[in-house]
């Protein structure tokens, strides 16, 4: 059996600067749009809810934006990451596929998520902002923003959608020892929730849910109180470059060039932080690698969703943006991949997949863990639940190489580790675990409620 080769960057080699793919777009992003003037947003309509140094950057066009110092020195504990060559796996399927992964969960958190929760807490200390509001799904983005506000003195409020708060307590546990609050949603804190909860007082939550109600207590702060979201927004997916352009350097090492890059989506940041870099290379360099975003097929949002102006949230209180969505008022079937239960999808993945410059498939949740038993058995970690996704779509793709004799390089996003969600494994092996469709009839009928953008 051939050795595992691990790819890893010296720490001199950590990226100094985000990359900004509205700076190479071949048309640029729809504008995001005020529900009650149905204008163009300014930067004074985010203000209540964001630093403007984050506003800056969320409309920026510039290709490079350089990443402060601060937040260096805090990369520095766990950056570069490592890309690894799966040749245990590659054994393991008999493909003569190459197999990379890049390896998000040893941060700190466990995932790729305080690439940006460091970004979003050292500008809004900045601005002199000492409390965040946020929600989570599985509770990666929380553990994240409680970790990054903690170093940077922040008190850090938490929305966990309720089905991953009952599923997931240690990860509650992990907000909770970094100083956060965690709070179920729906709860009867908000109007949001409360208005949930009248429909429904069983409710699971959704991301859409308790966007609406970490929003609500920013908004309604006078000012005492600033929002953070994990995902969806510009500036979350520039954050994420760090990865991408790592693995741009680390694929030299390897002396290969990826044929295809796999990540999962649920609002789209460790997928377009992992393949933005590449994008730019496919658009001004003339490379060809395809991208391939992974959803469930519980919430299929960019295959079998409609690319048109929605709220980001449940409660209509964000912006209108222009996105695939299988509407706000869509609640989630309860799938173990917390953070994949989002109605809707970032602009930018939404953007780029509408003009083709990436594909999307949908994968039910059973194989997903059967690929990430696979995979932890060959290569010993165990995934989160939704970069198990990715995983299914790479032995996918490596299986169909086994068939055509073809030696393709597939790289994919191994974005957290699974350490706190082995209730779902357990759910698995004891076969209580469902399959659960595109809900046809749920969507239509969230569809019908979408507001009416010319």
């Amino acid at each position: 059996m051939s050795e595992q080769k691990k790819y890893v960057l010296p720490e001199s080699e950590i990226p100094t600067s985000w990359y900004n793919i509205q700076a190479d777009l071949p048309e640029p992003l729809p504008p995001v749009i005020h529900p009650g003037t149905l204008q163009p947003i300014g930067p004074d309509d985010l203000a209540p809810l964001f630093p403007m140094a984050l506003i800056a950057q969320e409309v920026s066009q510039e290709r490079y934006i350089d990443i402060p110092e601060p937040v260096l020195d805090i990369y520095r504990m766990w950056r570069p990451t490592p890309l690894i060559r799966a040749t245990r796996l590659e054994k393991a399927l008999g493909t003569p596929a190459h197999i990379y992964y890049k390896y998000e969960g040893t941060s700190p958190a466990g995932s790729h998520k305080p690439n940006t929760a460091v970004a979003q807490a050292f500008y809004n200390k900045a601005e002199g902002v000492n409390a965040l509001t946020t929600e989570t799904g599985a509770g990666q983005w929380g553990s994240a923003l409680s970790m990054a506000c903690n170093w940077f003195d922040i008190e850090c409020e938490v929305y966990m959608v309720k089905i991953s708060y009952q599923h997931k307590p240690y990860r509650r546990s992990l907000m909770q020892t970094f100083g956060a609050s965690v709070t179920a949603s729906p709860s009867d804190t908000t109007n949001a929730g409360r208005a949930i909860l009248e429909q429904d007082a069983d409710s699971p939550g959704s991301l859409g849910i308790a966007i609406s109600e970490a929003v609500e207590v920013a908004a309604t702060s006078g000012g005492a109180k600033k929002y953070s979201l994990g995902s969806v927004l510009n500036h979350v997916m520039l954050h994420q470059t760090v990865v991408g352009e790592e693995v741009v350097k680390q694929m030299e090492m390897a002396d290969e060039y990826p044929d295809v890059m796999i990540g999962c989506v649920g609002g789209g940041s460790n997928f377009a932080g992992f393949v933005l870099p590449f994008v730019r290379e496919n658009l001004v360099n003339g490379k060809n690698t395809r991208f391939v975003a992974v959803e469930p097929t519980a919430t299929p949002s960019l295959t079998k969703g409609q690319y048109v102006y929605d709220f980001g949230d449940t409660g209509q209180m964000t912006p209108l943006i222009k996105m695939y969505t299988l509407g706000h008022s869509f609640i989630p079937a309860p799938i173990h991949a917390g953070g994949l239960r989002y109605h809707g999808m970032a602009p930018i993945v939404c953007h780029l997949y509408d003009l083709g410059l990436i594909e999307a498939v949908a994968v039910p949740q059973n194989p997903v863990f059967e690929a990430a038993v696979l995979f932890a058995q060959a290569e010993g970690i165990i995934p989160a639940p939704e970069t198990a996704h990715a995983v299914r779509t790479a032995i996918d793709e490596a299986l169909l190489c086994k068939e055509s004799g073809e030696e393709k390089v597939i790289v994919f996003n191994l974005s957290g580790h699974g350490h706190f969600d082995m209730a779902s494994y357990d759910a698995y092996f004891t076969g209580t675990l469902p399959d659960y469709e595109y809900p046809e009839d749920e969507v239509e009928r969230a569809l019908a409620g979408l507001p009416q953008i010319a």
